[in-house]
């Protein structure tokens, strides 16, 4: 987060606009308290508000938005190289997957990832993603790829959720057992074409009635961002979802 804080309305109200101007909402990707009696007021820009600074720097919808966007990232790059290297390196990371947000496409992928000690070939074949709700009422985000893993052309699921006291994104997906080869392969195939697309390997969970679960993380989910097919609607689940 970061945030800017003034005791002089005028000045938090610039800074409110400002973010308004580049595309940012406020409540999505920045909140803002007005001062008070002579008390500081702030703005807080969210991580959410700085990975779409960085992605609205690159696609923004004309030159002028994306000129706004670039010199306010470069801002607050320059402001966290102050603070020092590893405050930069963390800001340096938001902005870099901001910016490689929804710039690759699901569609032709191939690539060759190690799981388990083994190599797999991965290509997709093509992949979507939608909201549905659950039982409880709560919207999910569910994600299709349509793939091949060492030669098996499967559709694989993962469906994220919002849990616990935090709120977290979390991932699953479960290994079939009539699948070639069993639950085991299954899930190993499911791994290589989560890590393949996103750089980052699931957990795999085995329970005792045979279920075998691949659990996915914020870090998969920001990772499929980076694709055309996924990018929009994982975006609007994260915001519609936020507390």
């Amino acid at each position: 987060m970061v945030r800017f804080s003034s005791t002089n309305p005028s000045n938090i109200e610039r800074e409110t606009q400002r973010l308004r101007e580049m595309g940012l909402m406020e409540g999505n990707h920045f909140t803002v308290k007005m001062p008070e009696e002579g008390r500081y007021g702030y703005v807080l820009l969210l991580k959410e508000g700085l990975e779409h600074a960085a992605w609205l720097s690159v696609h923004g919808k004309d030159e002028r938005q994306r000129r706004l966007a670039a010199e306010f990232v470069e801002y607050i790059l320059q402001r966290a190289e102050e603070k020092g290297e590893k405050v930069y390196e963390k800001v340096l990371k938001v902005v870099e997957e901001g910016m490689s947000r929804d710039s690759l496409k699901l569609e032709g992928f191939e690539g060759r990832i190690e799981v388990g000690g083994s190599e797999h070939v991965v290509k997709v074949i093509g992949g979507g993603a939608e909201f549905e709700k659950s039982r409880s009422g709560k919207t999910l985000l569910r994600i299709r790829i349509t793939a091949e893993v060492d030669g098996v052309r499967s559709e694989y699921e993962i469906t994220f959720g919002r849990y616990g006291r935090d709120n977290i994104a979390l991932g699953r997906a479960y290994a079939r057992s009539d699948a070639p080869g069993g639950r085991e392969a299954d899930a190993e195939r499911i791994s290589a074409l989560i890590k393949a697309l996103t750089g980052k390997e699931p957990r795999i969970r085995r329970k005792s009635d045979g279920t075998i679960e691949i659990e996915c993380g914020r870090e998969h989910l920001d990772g499929f961002t980076r694709y055309t097919e996924l990018a929009d609607a994982i975006m609007k689940w994260l915001e519609e979802t936020r507390r």
